[in-house]
């Protein structure tokens, strides 16, 4: 309850103010004016058949809602009816008769398809064609391909030698009280390293200035590392005495030393 004197608001009911004492029977009571209101009763009923619906637009009647062909939903999907099939204890009890071929069975041929045959065609073509002959080569050419061969050895030799003098600081005057058996037995490894290594490739850095090959003799050998050692230790040989040791190849037809028939080879263009 709220006190109309001091406004002190009470939630219990009490006849004095809790706060200033003011006796709630002094002040008299606020009427409320509640305001009526009628009640509408409609009691006329209109029938349902009176209801009209609002016409279809142009664009609804198209529909097929509103269309006059409506197909009926319960039409059956299957029109035909199919006959009936045997039995499937009938079926597995009968034998399965192999039908007959009416058509002709192909003929069998050989003719192979472009696509098949370009290879095989191509392969027997290159087996029998011929193999271009292969030239030897001229004596000039192996004498200046042994020359350039030299001449790059000998450089690299004095290169080396050069530094070995430096490194263990004497000069060029001094070359005679270097050790000779392990200064010789490096040149020999490293000459011979070069001349080996670029023979089994089948040139040398001075054949491949003049155009030359070295094959093997035969078409089903191959060259290798060994033939390579043969080869050039041979040569070695054949050179010691003047050069006297390679005169076989200038009176033979196919230009081949005596190192060549060991080492089974054969220099080319």
């Amino acid at each position: 309850m709220k006190c109309p004197k001091c406004g002190y608001l009470g939630f219990e009911d009490a006849d004095r103010c809790r706060n200033c004492g003011y006796e709630f029977s002094l002040s008299a009571p606020i009427a409320v004016a509640v305001p009526e209101l009628p009640l509408r009763i409609d009691t006329q009923e209109k029938p349902l058949d009176e209801v009209t619906l609002p016409e279809p637009s142009p664009i609804e009647r198209e529909l097929p809602l509103f269309g006059s062909d409506l197909q009926p939903d319960d039409e059956p999907l299957i029109k035909h009816v199919s006959a009936p099939r045997t039995p499937l204890a009938v079926r597995r009890s009968t034998p399965e008769v192999p039908r007959l071929r009416t058509e002709q069975p192909r003929a069998q041929s050989l003719d192979l398809a472009p696509s098949d045959s370009a290879p095989i065609r191509s392969r027997v073509q290159t087996a029998s064609a011929p193999q271009p002959a292969v030239q030897d080569a001229g004596i000039m050419s192996r004498l200046l391909a042994v020359a350039i061969d030299l001449l790059i050895l000998g450089v690299v030799d004095a290169v080396v030698i050069y530094f070995t003098l430096r490194i263990v600081g004497l000069n060029v005057q001094d070359l005679s009280s270097l050790p000779k058996g392990p200064l010789i037995a490096f040149l020999l490894v490293q000459n011979g390293g070069y001349l080996v290594a670029f023979t089994a490739g089948g040139q040398t850095l001075g054949k491949m200035a003049t155009g030359i090959r070295v094959v093997a003799a035969e078409p089903a050998s191959t060259l290798d590392v060994s033939h390579a050692l043969v080869r050039e230790a041979t040569w070695l040989l054949l050179a010691a005495p003047a050069g006297l040791g390679f005169l076989p190849a200038l009176f033979t037809r196919d230009r081949r030393g005596l190192h060549d028939r060991l080492a089974g080879t054969r220099v080319v263009r």
